[in-house]
């Protein structure tokens, strides 16, 4: 699907952000329907879950405290918002979603539930159709913001 042919789903955006909840909710609500696996590999993913779940859950509120007064819970720029690109936007374009895809893998590992997994990778999918929505109002809003683009990763630094 093309940038320009996904649905702005409301004049800000709200029914992008209702979806974004109700798989948060799926996704805290599939944990419990692990484990799946043990031992060793459950220890790993215990461990492995715990860091990413915090590294994702800096990497998010970073975000949020680097939007100051631009921060919106939808994905439609703010009329007066202006163009952040240091801190934690230095390194992703979409730090607060990157965080919560880190935090949402991290719950699906140290829970052992494949259905929480599954459900992160849904957000993933999610979150990356959102913030292409999302650029083309950025776009519209900040001149400098196709350079910004060029330069930075999407979600995840050094990765995507």
């Amino acid at each position: 699907m093309r940038a320009t042919r996904l649905p702005d789903l409301g004049s800000q955006g709200q029914g992008w952000f209702l979806i974004q909840v109700v798989l948060f909710v799926a996704i805290a609500m599939a944990g419990p329907l692990g484990p799946a696996w043990s031992g060793a590999p459950r220890v790993g993913g215990e461990a492995t879950g715990a860091v990413l779940i915090v590294l994702g859950g800096l990497f998010a509120l970073r975000g949020l405290i680097d939007l100051r007064s631009s921060l919106t819970p939808f994905p439609k720029p703010l009329p007066d918002a202006h163009l952040v690109v240091t801190g934690s936007y230095r390194l992703a374009r979409h730090p607060i979603y990157g965080g919560l895809i880190m935090g949402a893998v991290g719950w699906g590992l140290a829970t052992a539930s494949p259905v929480a997994l599954g459900l992160a990778a849904t957000l993933t999918v999610f979150f990356d159709l959102k913030s292409r929505r999302e650029e083309i109002w950025l776009t519209e809003q900040f001149a400098d913001y196709a350079a910004y683009r060029s330069r930075t990763h999407r979600l995840l630094p050094w990765v995507y």
